[in-house]
């Protein structure tokens, strides 16, 4: 049976209490991995039980965290059906620069296109700056081959040369090896002959060929994307192999899922081929289950809204359908060409630490106390101020409940770290202090809402707050009132909701390949055969998969611009029928759209053409996250307590009441607190609070219009 357990690093919650999981099949689990817990989440298709769980994450190995979450919450791995896993190893990888030692082939001539960049600079009002590539100077060798842009062959690969410039970067102590020649997008030819010798030569599958991860034009943003993958192949391969072994000898025999980027899944047999698709892996689950909790909510566009332990991630869903973006930039001079999920992130999550600059100034992050130590309210050796401890210290956040707490921390102490390293400085009390705190990180969220919002010509008043994350129900109420925000949806698993993605996202496999030709030169046929490959593509990758699907979906695309213009636009191919004159149209329509302007006299070129290719797998039910079972029938037989909190400047007697224990037909008016084992809601003075089927609260902000 699932038993409700109290571990002393691990928190479990059972739903179903009748069940005993030996008797189970269709079992489906999803991980995430986030900076300061690792989630776990499993779902029962047959019985419709859930089990969840969580952990403080192992920094040093998150392997570690995934196998611990699984053993804490005494789970037999060999009864699951399938994992699904959401990872940070390859974005954090590239952030901290722990990456493996790669090195590049490429034309003679451009060993130098990855560091000369783009005419940008790491800082607008800057005099100097500079970036430092991932593939140094001297590991970058140039070999005799040229292809023209038209696509022919005007040199012949030096093989010769070749060889030997594989000797140099083995000799040079290289793991991986970057096949990038000019233009081989346009005629892969000496790149593939190239690839097939290195492969011939090279001790391990460590072989990136740029026009395979990435078909397009501009050779810096191919290369990058390209050095991007081939740093950390090596290092997503062995953390994958070595959970795959932990995994095993705990019964697991199956193949498991790794999220990507781009919202899709894919086996962890075929993962490391295209490395550099796992970056953003873990925030675009959250942002699947929320366009998915939308859609069952009937809320069909939001703003997610995911405030963690590091960071919070923001990112726009339209029509139940996340945005998307073809670039993204970890940092300067990190540009990845990839089909990706367009999330925003700043450094404001939970654990961000508060201080002072040198001008006198409040500052949030990016520096965060991660989960080791973590901030000072876990009493884990913390000593800086976070946002978490702002939170206790003003009553939003009960310090004794929190996960991984062995000795709940000394309120008195806390305010004294407040009024010594922020009060002091700023001339306020520890309480006037941890407000500030919260205010400015506010602020920053907010502002970064903005920018996937009103910063792209969006209204926000079309849009609801989905506020998930440990910590995001907690600030959402702040956020809204201060974007003017009428609603905001609170899932019923906020701090698992990653997790969730994991478990139900589909599998996804992205193709673009360009084709650079004006409307009126191009050739129907030919357009349609470039599709026509994307879709073979798709499709035996999907039948390499050893997942079952229930349906392919098959989507089409061009990137699109006036002739003259270096932006692009993408416009939907609607049924999968090209027509070169609706093309025309429809591209001016979303022209227009976006900008208010008008150029009937100009004519488009198609750039590249995209395809997205998704399996979908069986639906899991959502129902449950919440167990009805368990729900009181008045707000009174929910509420366990009542404390003071502050709201703006005042104390509240505030009552207190346990999520899972909230009726269904939930009317609730603040100032509220609402707990959870992955989350606690915060409901201000005349904010509003209902609840639906799906087990989600819908608040409503007061004072908004």
């Amino acid at each position: 049976m699932y038993f409700l357990q109290t571990h002393k690093e691990t928190a479990l919650e059972p739903v179903d209490r009748h069940k005993d999981i030996s008797a189970i099949g269709a079992i489906v689990a999803g991980v995430d991995v986030g900076g300061t817990f690792t989630d776990l989440i499993v779902f029962d298709a047959r019985s419709g039980g859930v089990l969840v769980a969580k952990t403080p994450t192992t920094t040093g190995d998150p392997s570690q965290g995934v196998l611990g979450v699984i053993d804490g919450a005494n789970l037999d791995a060999g009864l699951l059906d399938l994992i699904v896993h959401g990872t940070t190893v390859t974005t954090n990888a590239l952030l901290q620069r722990r990456i493996s030692r790669a090195g590049m082939i490429t034309t003679a001539g451009f060993r130098d296109v990855i560091e000369l960049g783009r005419r940008t600079r790491p800082h607008a009002y800057g005099l100097i700056g500079g970036f430092t590539p991932l593939i140094p100077r001297n590991l970058r060798i140039e070999v005799a081959e040229r292809t023209d842009a038209q696509g022919n062959i005007r040199t012949p690969l030096d093989e010769a040369g070749l060889r030997l410039a594989i000797a140099q970067l083995l000799d040079a102590g290289c793991e991986s090896l970057v096949i990038h020649f000019l233009h081989s997008y346009r005629n892969p030819a000496n790149e593939l002959r190239a690839v097939e010798i290195a492969t011939s030569l090279w001790p391990n599958p460590y072989v990136t060929a740029g026009h395979a991860l990435l078909s397009e034009a501009r050779e810096y943003e191919r290369g990058v994307t390209a050095a991007v993958s081939a740093s950390v192949q090596p290092v997503l391969d062995r953390y994958l192999t070595g959970l795959r072994d932990g995994l095993s000898a705990r019964g697991y025999r199956r193949d498991f899922l790794v999220m990507n980027g781009n919202g899709g899944t894919v086996s962890s047999r075929l993962v490391t081929r295209e490395a550099a698709r796992t970056v953003m892996s873990g925030p675009a689950s959250g942002v699947i289950a929320a366009a998915r909790i939308g859609a069952l909510a009937g809320v069909k566009n939001l703003i997610t809204y995911d405030m963690g332990g590091t960071s919070t991630d923001v990112a726009l869903v339209r029509g139940t359908i996340p945005e998307t973006s073809h670039e993204i930039s970890l940092e300067y001079g990190m540009p990845i060409h990839l089909p990706m999920l367009d999330i925003h992130a700043v450094g404001a999550g939970g654990g961000s630490i508060a201080w002072i600059d040198a001008g006198g100034l409040l500052r949030i992050g990016p520096e965060s106390a991660g989960s080791e130590p973590g901030p000072i309210c876990y009493s884990r050796g913390g000593t800086r101020p976070t946002i978490s401890d702002a939170n206790a210290l003003l009553g939003r956040l009960d310090a004794s409940a929190l996960i991984g707490v062995r000795d709940p921390v000394d309120m008195a102490a806390l305010a004294q770290v407040f009024e010594t390293d922020l009060g002091a400085p700023l001339g306020r009390d520890a309480m006037a202090a941890a407000e500030a705190v919260l205010q400015v990180a506010n602020l920053k969220m907010a502002d970064a809402i903005r920018m996937v919002t009103v910063g792209r010509g969006f209204d926000l008043r079309d849009y609801v707050l989905f506020a998930f994350g440990g910590a995001g129900p907690m600030h959402a109420c702040d956020i809204a009132r201060e974007l003017g925000l009428s609603r905001v949806l609170i899932p019923a698993r906020p701090g698992l909701t990653n997790a969730i993605g994991c478990a139900v996202a589909d599998l996804r496999h992205d193709y673009v390949t360009t084709v650079n030709v004006p409307l009126d030169d191009a050739d129907p046929a030919a357009l349609a055969a470039v599709l026509a490959d994307h879709v073979a593509a798709g499709q035996a990758a999907l039948a390499a998969e050893a997942v079952r699907t229930v349906q392919i979906q098959i989507t089409h695309a061009a990137d699109m611009q006036f002739v003259g213009q270096t932006h692009l636009i993408r416009v939907e191919i609607q049924n999968g029928q090209l027509m070169i004159a609706d093309l025309q149209a429809r591209f001016e329509t979303v022209y227009f759209d976006r900008f208010r302007v008008q150029l009937p006299e100009v004519r488009a070129k198609v750039v590249a053409l995209c395809t997205t290719v998704v399996g979908i797998r069986p639906q899991i039910d959502l129902s449950r996250l919440i167990d009805p079972d368990g729900r009181r029938a008045t707000l009174a037989a929910a509420m366990v307590g009542r404390r003071p909190v502050r709201f703006a400047g005042q104390w509240h007697d505030t009552p207190v009441y346990r999520r899972e224990l909230l009726p269904l037909d939930l009317a609730l008016s603040g100032p509220a607190v609402i707990g959870q084992m992955d989350a606690t809601t915060v409901l201000h003075p005349g904010d509003h609070a209902v609840g639906d089927p799906y087990g989600n609260l819908i608040a409503t902000i007061g004072g908004t219009t």
